[in-house]
């Protein structure tokens, strides 16, 4: 049996429209042409990007169309969030701190775009790195010239692709790091993604890093 087509612009298209079902452009205080504006133009640079990559999976997706914090704080998109299937909202972990969430930047290694959108390509969950501490993590990541997911493409993952979030199959997002030894990470908790934390040197059997090309396109 022949492998299913994959067509960028349908999919681009999709996880737009995606994104606009949810409110997105609400939360943008802009109206749907406007957001739809804003980010058409990373539309020709999918189809691009994505030329030769399989089509999606659960575990491994093409491309992604990430929204920043620039449009939406972490708090609003992580609401948006649910299982596959599922209808409860995402939510972020209590031993996150007042004020917290701003101090987790992307680390420098990764030179995310600046804006509100842009594309990361070939997304894996990081099913190989299960059971591996994020330092571990991070040595089989680099060693295959992929870096790791920040907590905008994180929630972008599960937005896009309830799927890859799945029970055994969570992931850290060691892109985004605040100076001390914690790495973000999204995980399944009373039926619905939760963005928690957990130590850079301590493993878990439930919890891999997720990890994509180094090449992010902005709309700049």
């Amino acid at each position: 049996m022949e492998p299913p087509v994959f067509d960028a612009a349908t999919e681009f298209d999709r996880q737009l429209d995606r994104l606009v079902e949810l409110g997105y452009p609400a939360l943008a205080d802009l109206t749907e042409d406007a957001f739809r504006g804003l980010v058409a133009p990373l539309r020709a640079a999918a189809i691009t990007g994505a030329a030769g990559l399989p089509a999606p999976t659960e575990g491994r997706v093409p491309f992604l169309l990430v929204i920043t914090r620039d449009l939406a704080t972490v708090e609003q998109r992580l609401a948006l969030t649910t299982l596959a299937g599922k209808r409860k909202p995402g939510f972020l972990d209590r031993h996150y701190g007042e004020d917290d969430l701003p101090k987790f930047d992307p680390i420098k290694e990764l030179e995310v775009p600046a804006g509100p959108a842009y594309l990361l390509f070939d997304v894996d969950r990081g099913e190989e790195t299960l059971n591996l501490a994020p330092a571990s993590a991070m040595e089989v990541i680099t060693g295959q010239d992929r870096l790791p997911l920040t907590i905008d493409e994180g929630i972008a993952f599960v937005t896009l692709y309830p799927a890859a979030l799945a029970k055994n199959k969570c992931f850290s997002l060691v892109g985004s790091r605040c100076g001390d030894k914690r790495v973000p990470a999204i995980w399944i908790s009373q039926g619905a993604p939760k963005l928690g934390w957990c130590w850079y040197g301590n493993p878990h059997t439930w919890l891999g890093s997720a990890s994509a090309r180094p090449q992010r396109v902005g709309l700049e």
